[in-house]
Order: structure tokens, then sequence, then C-alpha cells
């Protein structure tokens, strides 16, 4: 495993973190039993990774408590946790800055902490982003980390131009951007990340599956992904198709895709959720390869010449 900065007082973060929203019993795939839940997350450590992303509405809450009862002999000085606030346990969806506290020591309480590396807003209304326009938001968050109940704070966003105004207008020192080879615009506010010295977690780095190479034209989706009409299904194959044609012969999608992630050195880790022990394991092979700078270069013009056209949608 190689480690990266994250913030201020804690430890280096492993380049691939773990996406906990699978461990919930009530995630959208087959759901993970409780047993089977933490022996993946003792695996995952045994394996070197340090950081664990979580939020409250992962499973109604359990990927949280499931996430804290593995953890619990681990030495909390040697793994980052990072949650988020404003989808709530019961499902609801609240960025109410009186909600906050009650938020963030419900998360300690599940995860059997008494503080947390990093909170975030998780995808918020626009203009919370602004730290200009919600500062009651970003004063009790100052105040939660006077009190040593987290050590920093940040965002979940999906744009370039949500995560430029909150860089612009925030001490926020954490990004969680959504970022991969066939969504790169958030790529463009990296540079003043770095900068800042602001971490950033590439999230949704494999594309909800599209980039480890198991969906194709034909494929048929249920739940959250059922969003996708059959042109978006079709465009999407013809996609991926391109970028394994760019890989080849040389690099398997999937890890190519975590690895596109990790080159950029204004990221910190890279969080794919893993469903069973198998993907988890073929998401750390994306370690074993780095992807050389032309090709690199490759599918950076390929996003700008043929994705960034179309508009995909998430």
């Amino acid at each position: 495993m190689d480690y990266k900065k994250y913030i201020p007082g804690s430890p280096s973060v492993s380049v691939i973190g773990m996406g906990t929203w699978q461990l919930g019993a009530a995630a959208d795939w087959k759901p993970l039993s409780e047993k089977d839940a933490i022996h993946m997350v003792e695996e995952v450590l045994n394996e070197g990774v340090t950081f664990f992303d979580t939020a409250p509405n992962y499973g109604q809450g359990a990927s949280e408590e499931r996430l804290g009862k593995a953890l619990s002999h681990t030495d909390r000085s040697k793994v980052i946790l990072n949650t988020k606030f404003g989808h709530t346990v019961d499902g609801n969806i609240d960025f109410d800055p009186g909600k906050i506290r009650r938020s963030i020591e419900g998360s300690l309480r599940r995860l059997q902490t008494d503080y947390l590396d990093s909170v975030l807003f998780h995808n918020p209304p626009a203009e919370l982003l602004n730290g200009n326009r919600a500062p009651e938001h970003y004063e009790l968050l100052e105040k939660l980390k006077a009190e040593g109940k987290i050590r920093a704070y940040g965002a979940s966003v999906d744009t370039y131009e949500e995560m430029k105004v909150f860089l612009d207008t925030t001490n926020g020192q954490v990004v969680e951007a959504f970022f991969n080879i066939l969504h790169q615009d958030t790529g463009r506010a990296f540079e003043q990340a770095e900068a800042q010295g602001v971490a950033v977690i590439a999230k949704i780095p494999l594309d909800s599956g599209w980039l480890s190479g198991k969906y194709g034209s034909q494929s048929t989706f249920r739940g959250v992904r059922s969003r996708w009409s059959q042109a978006d299904i079709e465009k999407r194959a013809a996609l991926v198709e391109a970028v394994e044609e760019i890989l080849a012969p040389g690099f398997r999608l999937p890890q190519a895709a975590l690895a596109f992630c990790m080159a950029n050195d204004a990221v910190s880790t890279v969080i794919p959720g893993s469903g069973s022990l198998a993907q988890l394991r073929s998401n750390l092979r994306s370690l074993d390869k780095a992807l050389p700078h032309d090709l690199i270069r490759k599918l950076q013009l390929f996003y700008q010449e043929e994705v960034q056209p179309l508009g995909l949608p998430w």
C-alpha cells in the first residue's frame, strides 16, 4: 500500500480507501450480513487500508455501526474516519445547522469513537457550499473542531463549479469529488485544492460499475441505477469500449480506472465500493501497475474531445 498526506494531525492515508455504504443491511445491492461486513473491514485493514468513508444514511446507520464494531479493537490513531451530514439515518435530507451537532454525535456513537477525522456536507444544495451564504454552518463546524469532536470538515461535490465555490469561500480542508475517467470535470479544481492544502477524496472512481467492465449495451438495472435510459446505457457502453481500446493491451479496465485517479497528485485517496472480498482484492491490484504519463494524457484528451461534449449524466 502507498500512503499520502491527508489533513494536519491525521496519519498518512492509504491511497485506496474503503467506501462503506455496502456494509449497511439496507444497501442497494445484495446486503452483507453483519459478520461478513466486519470480516471485510478486517481484511481491508490487513491489506494496509487506513481510510474509511461512511455516512449516517448508509444502511440507515448500519454502515457506521458495523464499521465501529469492526474497528473497535484497532488502534484509533492508525485509521482515518470520514463521515457526512445532511442525509439522515431515517432517510430524510436535512441540512439545518441546528442538526449538525446531533448528526455528528450520532455518528460518534455508532462509530464508537470520540472524534472524527473529517465530516462532510453530503452533496448539499449549492448555496450551502458558499461560506458567505451559510455562516451558521461553518461557525458551528469551527466550534466542533475547537471542541475536538472533528479534526476537519469539507464537502462532497459533483462538479467543478461546486468545488470551486467551496474552495474560494470556506476554510474547509477536505473535498470528496466525483472523479473518474468518464467524469473529469472536478479535476479542473484539483490544482487549487493542492495549493490550498485541501485533501481530495476521489469518489465513484469506477463510475457506478461501468469502469469495472461488467456492464454493456444490453445491461439492465434496478434500484438507483435504473436512472439510466436505454440511450444512456448504449452511450456509456460505447465509451467504455473506447476506453478499453485506449488501454489495450497492457491494462485491465478496473485497475486502470483506479490507477488513473491515484495518478493525480492532488488526490489523497480513492474510494471504490467493494461488495465482496473478490471485488476488494481486484481493487487493490490497481496498486500493482501505475499508468504511464502518455496513457494518462490519452485518457484526458479522450474525455475532453469525446466525453465532455456529451454531457454524460451521473
